[in-house]
């Protein structure tokens, strides 16, 4: 099979999560971010998982529609977190208030972080899940607002991020640690090393 791989790859990321952009630079992969904004609503008795694999599905196309038949010989990647507590999705808060309820929600819950990602190469478009549960302390209302007041909840699935003050509530993990912050890094290697995009 022709050897397809380049020292550093470049692929479209269709996203401008400056946390995405980093954990692609971690493996070596260097990326054009071209968002694709969709309507992100969820349908009606769609589960948390077919909800963030449509996502990824739907931005990875929208993307790709906007790119010239010479852009698209590179790949196009696409990711979609959401944070689930009983079945419910959480997603990213309207306002402070939104973020209150929701953490408020998630203190002392165990709850799943499921994130899927899409690849757009070579006139297939492949998605896969992860799915992260995540045990979280109890946490007051001080700390809530402690939370909201350093802006930390802002554009974040379920009202929080695991890298940054938030991690001090976090008390074990199952999964991927990566995939709590928006792309695991494991299965998006996987993903791209199946299509000779990657060696690492």
């Amino acid at each position: 099979m022709r050897n397809n791989f380049e020292q550093h790859p470049t692929l479209y990321l269709a996203s401008r999560s400056p946390r995405r952009i980093e954990l692609l630079k971690q493996i070596g992969i260097d990326c054009i971010t071209h968002p694709a904004d969709i309507d992100e609503m969820q349908l009606p008795h769609e589960s948390p998982e077919c909800y963030v694999i449509r996502l990824a599905q739907e931005k990875a196309e929208t993307c790709l529609q906007k790119l010239s038949a010479e852009q698209r010989a590179r790949p196009v990647l696409a990711a979609d977190t959401t944070v689930a507590l009983a079945g419910k999705v959480l997603g990213k808060p309207e306002n402070d208030n939104d973020a209150r309820k929701m953490l408020a929600e998630l203190s002392g819950s165990t709850h799943q972080v499921h994130t899927a990602v899409a690849l757009a190469f070579m006139n297939k478009i492949e998605v896969v899940l992860s799915t992260t549960t995540v045990e979280m302390i109890n946490f007051s209302e001080e700390q809530i607002e402690y939370y909201i007041a350093s802006g930390e909840h802002n554009d974040k699935a379920g009202s929080y991020g695991i890298q940054g003050l938030a991690g001090a509530w976090i008390k074990k993990i199952a999964g991927s640690y990566t995939g709590v912050m928006g792309l695991p890094i494991c299965e998006t290697a996987n993903l791209l090393r199946k299509h000779h995009i990657v060696q690492i």
